[in-house]
């Protein structure tokens, strides 16, 4: 797969721009602050309707614009394919594919697959649970569509459970003698909450076990080979703790022990264990008047070595560790047979400014052989002699020049 050609009307910083692109390698080059990265966020948000910069789509829409549109012309094989996306300032987005009527936004998931490495990325390693289980659930819906509307869905029945969790924690009376109809309606939303979430959780742990021996192959890679890297998911179905300094969060997965045997589960056994979580922590919960058990409070925890990645890997470790998850998501994605010759575009972010020389190196040997790569970079130094090939420059003012 690669993309022909991008069009933007009003997103970030282009009131419009318009490219034609051909397989191999592409590299934008440009001063910092010019719109390099806004081109390949375009390309990213086409294949999974989010940015890798910011966590909500107001500032895509340029300045004084009341929407921004992304166009892309894909060639998979023998096929070509159109997409747009709408982006629309507080109403829902639209899209349309091979210029059809407009279609839900999420109905284009998985027809562009990319895969972005990016700056950003560190907090996949350092940053806190929420990183990884985006990376997770983003990658989880380029493979199966299907699971951006179980996403969604799992989030709003979270959202009117902690509600109801709320409600109880400002009257005493509730929290500490609930009466039947309020336990009523709370077990209505604890089976929602389980069943959505058991399918979740079932895709997810599923997921991390195509990943493993990717990252492993990656990170060696990548590196000398004396350390080995491995992901263990550890489920707040095995327990729950206090928050760990992150409100958003509001406390990540404890559980001593490893959680990856719930693999082997079904959807309907873990469906129980959900339930059973919830049991025990409904006390807490009331407490709390927060939701404590779910995915959403689950973690991915990375060792390097015998050691925990965060606080304990180098900052050259660390980056190492951040692209051995993106270059598994690019094996696992390009190994993916739903979709004929959808092997996913990569797009690097001004990583090799961050990188050492032999770690450029050894990134750019192993993302040569791909369909297509887009290169963002500052000045053409940067980007090492293996990705020689196309170079678009990006202007003062916004221009893009061939």
């Amino acid at each position: 797969m690669y993309l022909e050609r991008l069009s933007l009307t009003d997103f970030r910083s282009y009131s419009q721009a318009d490219l034609s692109l051909q397989p191999g390698v592409t590299v934008f080059l440009g001063s910092n602050g010019l719109g390099k990265t806004n081109l390949v966020e375009a390309l990213g948000y086409l294949s999974s309707l989010g940015s890798h910069r910011v966590s909500n789509d107001a500032p895509l829409i340029r300045f004084g614009a009341e929407r921004a549109l992304i166009r892309g012309q894909l060639v998979r094989g023998a096929q070509q394919l159109s997409l747009e996306v709408e982006i629309n300032a507080g109403r829902a987005n639209r899209a349309r594919i091979n210029r059809a009527n407009p279609v839900r936004a999420r109905d284009i998931l998985g027809l562009c697959r990319s895969v972005l490495f990016a700056p950003e990325d560190l907090a996949l390693v350092k940053g806190d649970p929420g990183n990884r289980r985006r990376f997770l659930d983003d990658l989880l819906q380029s493979l199966h569509p299907k699971y951006a509307g179980l996403r969604a869905d799992y989030e709003r029945v979270l959202k009117q459970r902690n509600a109801l969790l709320k409600s109880a924690r400002g009257q005493r009376g509730l929290r500490r003698d609930a009466p039947p109809e309020f336990l009523a309606t709370l077990e209505v939303w604890d089976h929602h909450l389980a069943t959505q979430g058991a399918q979740l959780l079932a895709a997810r742990l599923a997921l991390l076990e195509q990943l493993k021996p990717e990252m492993a192959r990656s990170y060696a890679e990548l590196t000398d080979g004396s350390k080995v890297l491995r992901a263990h998911y550890r489920s707040s179905l095995s327990g729950y703790q206090e928050d760990s300094g992150f409100p958003e969060e509001a406390g990540s997965a404890a559980g001593p022990g490893d959680d990856d045997s719930l693999v082997h589960s079904t959807a309907e056994q873990l469906t129980e264990q959900f339930l059973a979580a919830l049991a025990t922590a409904r006390p807490r919960e009331l407490e709390r008047g927060l939701t404590l058990v779910g995915p959403h409070r689950d973690e991915v925890e990375l060792v390097l070595g015998n050691a925990p990645a965060k606080g304990y890997a180098s900052h050259g470790e660390t980056w190492s560790v951040a692209l051995s998850l993106r270059l598994a998501s690019y094996y696992v994605l390009k190994a993916d047979q739903e979709l004929e010759a959808a092997d996913p575009i990569l797009i690097l972010d001004d990583v090799f400014a961050e990188l050492d020389a032999a770690r450029r190196s050894r990134l750019a040997g192993i993302v040569a052989a791909a369909e297509q790569v887009l290169v963002t970079a500052a000045v053409a130094e940067d980007v090492p002699e293996e990705l020689s090939g196309a170079r678009i420059r990006v202007s003062a003012i916004g221009v893009v020049d061939g």
